[in-house]
């Protein structure tokens, strides 16, 4: 099967995902307004943490524990070098033309001096790091964050966000190498060291929730909410 193929049919199955939660919010309804498919939500949730207890934490915690310092910030460094086009392309989307320069500044100074994106040199010359996606741009264009919806492995997630994930797997630069156990590699890769970079939360959530999924969820929804408005959301409360 082709690179371009899998590529259409994870969009494809991302898009089915939302519009079956959305068909099950009828008769999987809870008191929330925000988390209409509770149940359904709930069961995705028990997924997503069973695969990561059993397979995606221990590696990272291996990751982490082996690795030193300087080559796993190089790791997530390089990562980040690569978001920064698709950053400054959503700034650009969302009319902050400012800061989309400084996002492509940020990748042609880290892609050079910073050798691939190893080294973020960029930081250190005043280049602010931004954290954007399709589903932020979505928000800034009027469109309702919609149902709170817990995605197969991409984890929390909203109607809005779930259709702009799909925009953007299909926008990453790395699921669109042709070889393919480079493209693997590097997509393995990148969700260990995500992973492990969340490793100091998992004793701060174990501390602070007694329910860990309605925690998460709250929390998903009120930073997602807080970068849409770039940290200034307004009083009034959002539609769902």
């Amino acid at each position: 099967m082709s690179n371009s193929v899998m590529k259409r049919i994870l969009v494809l199955r991302i898009l089915v995902l939302t519009c079956s939660a959305l068909l099950l919010g009828g008769c999987a309804s809870s008191g929330n307004p925000k988390d209409p498919i509770e149940g359904f939500n709930r069961a995705m949730y028990g997924f997503n943490e069973a695969l990561d207890t059993a397979a995606i934490k221990p590696v990272a915690k291996g990751y982490d524990a082996i690795l030193p310092s300087p080559i796993k910030s190089g790791v997530s460094n390089f990562f980040g070098n690569v978001d920064d086009v698709f950053i400054g392309v959503n700034n650009l989307l969302q009319g902050k033309g400012i800061t989309a320069a400084s996002d492509l500044g940020r990748f042609v100074v880290n892609s050079t001096v910073g050798i691939f994106g190893l080294f973020d040199f960029a930081s250190k010359i005043g280049l602010e790091k931004h954290d954007e996606d399709f589903g932020q741009t979505f928000g800034r264009w009027g469109i309702g964050p919609g149902a709170y919806v817990v995605v197969p492995f991409f984890g929390p997630r909203n109607v809005r966000d779930t259709v702009g994930l799909a925009l953007d797997v299909k926008a990453d630069p790395v699921a669109h190498i042709t070889k393919v156990r480079a493209r693997n590699t590097l997509l393995v890769t990148r969700v260990i060291s995500d992973r492990a970079q969340m490793l100091p939360a998992d004793k701060v959530i174990e501390a602070a929730a007694l329910d860990k999924y309605a925690y998460i969820r709250d929390g998903y929804l009120q930073r997602r909410r807080n970068l849409v408005y770039d940290g200034e959301p307004p009083r009034e409360k959002e539609n769902f």
